[in-house]
């Protein structure tokens, strides 16, 4: 008699629920006006985030103000964070909320070395000449996912919305450097849906493999050791690391004729010697090898470990190999993606003034790109192309495979800028970016609610991630168990240019905005003689 009593108790109480959210899911569309009406009260907010993470400016795996102002946030506005998680001094986990579903979002926070650039000058006019700035636009994304997440979390405890928030940062993307350490670490494993977001010049979402330019990676270093001897004295005494560099360098170059059209490799001697008198005992090299799926990216992989060791041997040193970071193909979910692209269109791409277009236009034509402006159309959803070409690499490859994900571009950039340089970094303290980023938050917003309040989507994104992505494709990690996070990178960098950074960092409570700080008037364009 008793279990009977707990057993109709739970059903009744499975039922309330159930016909709570049924009643929630019929106020859906009002639900999703309010939540992007929120959003626009939080304009001044946002800009505040785009614009302040814009001046820290922090490298890969150093993005220690970056992680504390955000944080900082988000506990003051009621969410729980832990701090270094899977090893990573710089990530954490904000979460809000119980139960199911669990929604999660992500987004970068790192920038580019050598990307220094004032906002809204149209020519290159860097703030500290050769320190690094955000070439890439990844100072929005956090302004985008935590105005979604507040506005969720308003709507959450005023309407009785069940669920869980939970947001993470996308640490050193630039080097390709966490994620796969994330999934590792179980971050994910109890997440229903990811909601990515990355700046870009469109308002899109794609699924499957997309545009087809997309490539997984290997980023690999090779450290050769030697021996020292005088360059001219006893050269013979010597065993010199740079010239297995070179010899792996060449090896390489010639048999990169002899490899798939879809690869892509590429390299940096990061230690070359110290001075030309001493036979180099330490000299290093590091690659990123890219192709289109794990079988080709692990060749490429063992082909560079090969030649290496091939290299170590006709100059008679030794070398150490270190995986940097990885990062699978991504492979996004059709559900999510169908669902996101309804919300785009809803909320439109945003108003632009003449302002933003002089901008876009001088910056442009600076570059020698084509002069178009700034988007102002929103194209349908395209289907995934047959024979993906491949190009750049993101680590959220490795989620996309763990978990049904998708990625929203959202509109606060140029076009037809090259990336990862200081024209990339232009708009992004500007009512360009500010407005894209409000724009972004809408439709995080708003695709949560669609899989907070229809579970039966979630279902569904879920059984396309099961019967069509991981059918034949299963996950296998490039990392070993023995291989830990970079954390150490950039950090002699970070350390000579943080202070002169510090003296620009942004002060809402004294300006308006980061370009009123900087005392730029918007546009500042080139004149014309």
């Amino acid at each position: 008699m008793k279990k009977f009593c707990v057993v109709g108790c739970m059903t009744a109480t499975l039922l309330a629920a159930g016909g709570l959210r049924a009643q929630q899911a019929a106020q859906l569309p009002a639900l999703k006006q309010e939540a992007a009406a929120e959003v626009d009260k939080m304009q001044t907010l946002t800009q505040q985030m785009v614009d302040e993470i814009f001046s820290f400016s922090e490298l890969g795996f150093q993005e220690y103000e970056t992680s504390k102002y955000v944080t900082g946030i988000l506990e003051k506005n009621g969410f729980h964070v832990e701090r270094g998680v899977a090893e990573v001094p710089t990530a954490w986990i904000a979460t809000y909320g119980s139960g199911k579903p669990e929604i999660a979002f992500i987004t970068d926070i790192d920038c580019i070395p050598r990307a220094s650039q004032k906002p809204g000058v149209a020519y290159h006019d860097p703030i500290v000449e050769g320190a690094p700035g955000h070439g890439e636009g990844h100072n929005s994304g956090m302004a985008v996912n935590v105005t979604a997440a507040l506005v969720l979390k308003k709507l959450m405890d005023e309407h009785h919305i069940g669920g869980t928030i939970k947001l993470v940062p996308g640490v050193a993307e630039e080097l390709l450097g966490t994620k796969a350490f994330y999934v590792r670490a179980g971050i994910f494993k109890d997440v229903d849906i990811v909601l990515g977001a990355h700046v870009e010049s469109e308002f899109s979402t794609s699924y499957g493999t997309g545009n087809g330019e997309w490539s997984g990676l290997v980023s690999v270093q090779y450290f050769f050791h030697g021996k020292a001897a005088h360059a001219a004295g006893a050269p013979w005494e010597g065993r010199s690391a740079l010239d297995a560099v070179e010899l792996m360098d060449t090896g390489w170059d010639f048999r990169r004729e002899h490899l798939r059209p879809a690869q892509r490799s590429h390299r940096v001697i990061i230690n070359g010697g110290d001075q030309p008198n001493v036979v180099p005992p330490e000299a290093a090299v590091w690659y990123y090898f890219r192709e289109l799926d794990y079988t080709h990216i692990k060749d490429l992989y063992d082909l560079g470990n090969m030649m290496a060791d091939s290299a170590a041997k006709m100059t008679g040193t030794t070398v150490d190999h270190k995986l940097v970071g990885s990062a699978w193909p991504p492979f996004l979910n059709k559900v999510i993606a169908e669902t996101q692209q309804k919300n785009i269109e809803a909320v439109g791409m945003p108003k632009w003034t003449e302002a933003d277009q002089t901008l876009a236009k001088a910056l442009q034509k600076e570059i020698g790109a084509k002069v178009e402006g700034l988007k102002e159309k929103i194209d349908p959803l395209a289907e995934p192309v047959k024979k993906p070409t491949g190009g750049g690499s993101d680590d959220i490859g490795d989620i996309s495979w763990n978990v049904p994900m998708v990625y929203l571009m959202y509109p606060a950039n140029i076009p037809n800028l090259p990336g990862h340089s200081w024209a990339n970094g232009v708009a992004m303290a500007t009512p360009i970016a500010h407005k894209g980023s409000t724009a972004g938050a809408k439709v995080q917003a708003m695709t949560a609610l669609d899989f907070f309040l229809q579970p039966q989507l979630v279902q569904q994104a879920w059984d396309y991630f099961r019967d069509v992505q991981t059918k034949e494709v299963h996950y296998e990690p490039f990392l070993s168990a023995d291989d830990k996070p970079s954390v150490e990178m950039n950090k002699e960098k970070m350390e000579k240019f943080a202070p002169q950074l510090k003296k620009y960092y942004y002060d809402p409570g004294r300006y308006k905005t980061y370009l009123e700080q900087l005392g730029i008037q918007y546009p500042t364009v080139r004149t014309q003689p």
